[in-house]
């Protein structure tokens, strides 16, 4: 799966055996999808799961990883991915975007990429046997890409990997259905009941979009206008999200966690975040029992490595290289089930994205 900064891939079989703890759960809502790796893992239990998030990138890897039936798509997608590895390089909007007004990838690729997802447009596939193209595409450039995991800023000088050619590999598409929405969490929270719903909300200034705007546009393939050194979407300035704001993200969470209907919610929180541990706690312990655990892991490489200016310069200071992982679970007896799920939990070590050891965008 692709790079992506807040990524659970540590926390996730805790997560899961969590889960796996909790009596009479057979539907899963996972509100804020991202990558979809949740989704993924639970559908891999057999869960029915439902996966929610408004970006196009984010609704694409929940088709492809949630949505898609392998037994259903896996001979096309195959069969379609051997011809695009085929298609001839042909420049375009990605390329002159990404490859040389920035430096995200390197031309040869982006060359690749415009034609491949060119031809995919013409082929207008069913919409789930698309995302798995689209996916295998969008993860095959972000092996060959020339950033930290982030897309507001690329690195001064082309990465290693960025040499190597542009390959696409099937996706690990799941066998069984499940639900992919593209809808505001507001909204998906009060479409239906589930058993439980597991929250990682955006939690301090840091917006998902800007942050993935090169998927954006390979998804939508709308070639919008770009502003500034990083080549964002224009649409970029105008979201806004609650959840980005310290003033607002207190009453959005409140208000979300009331709309929803689930007999247990499951919660992942940094400590980073613009709500405290106490906030958290005061919230949801309104919607029955709580139980919590914390993890400890390391920041982001770039803390590792300090901050360094656009001319590779080293300013600043770090101002700490550890933080720690809030997971609660609110429910039925949720305290007993918490600390038999995490009665061996040692402190995992996380790697995060780093945004400041590139050129800013």
């Amino acid at each position: 799966m692709i790079k992506y900064i807040g990524s659970k891939r540590l926390l996730l079989p805790k997560i899961v055996e969590v889960v796996q703890r909790l009596p009479n759960v057979s539907t899963v809502l996972d509100l804020f999808s991202g990558t979809s790796r949740v989704g993924h893992a639970l559908k891999a239990q057999g869960y029915q799961v439902t996966a929610n998030d408004h970006t196009a990138y984010a609704h694409t890897l929940a088709r492809c990883y949630v949505a898609a039936n392998r037994s259903s798509v896996l001979a096309s997608a195959e069969q379609l991915l051997a011809e695009l590895s085929l298609v001839a390089p042909r420049a375009g909007y990605f390329t002159k975007t990404f490859c040389e007004d920035a430096r995200y990838l390197q031309p040869k690729n982006g060359e690749r990429i415009d034609a491949i997802r060119e031809r995919i447009a013409e082929l207008g596939c069913d919409p789930l046997l698309e995302a798995v193209l689209l996916v295998s595409l969008m993860e095959a450039a972000d092996r060959v890409d020339s950033t930290c995991g982030l897309q507001m800023a690329y690195l001064k000088g082309w990465s290693a990997r960025s040499h190597n050619p542009l390959s696409l590999r099937m996706p690990a598409v799941l066998q069984g259905d499940g639900q992919a929405w593209c809808l505001d969490a507001h909204q998906a929270a009060g479409q239906a009941a589930f058993d439980l719903a597991y929250l990682d909300p955006p939690y301090n200034q840091h917006r998902y979009l800007g942050n993935y705007h090169v998927w954006e546009s390979l998804v939508r393939w709308d070639k919008p206008e770009v502003y500034g050194i990083a080549m964002k979407r224009v649409d970029c300035r105008q979201y806004k999200s609650a959840f980005n704001s310290k003033r607002l993200i207190r009453d959005a969470f409140a208000q979300l966690i009331a709309t929803l209907d689930a007999r247990y919610l499951l919660v992942s929180f940094s400590n980073e975040g613009y709500l405290s541990y106490e906030d958290l706690s005061q919230l949801l312990s309104a919607r029955g029992e709580l139980a919590s655990a914390t993890l400890a892991y390391k920041r982001y490489v770039g803390a590792q490595i300090g901050i360094y200016n656009p001319s590779g310069e080293k300013v600043g200071r770090v101002s700490h290289l550890k933080n720690s992982e809030y997971l609660f679970l609110v429910g039925p007896d949720a305290k007993r089930l918490m600390n038999t799920a995490t009665s061996e939990l040692e402190p995992a070590s996380f790697e995060r994205a780093d945004p400041l050891a590139a050129t800013p965008g």
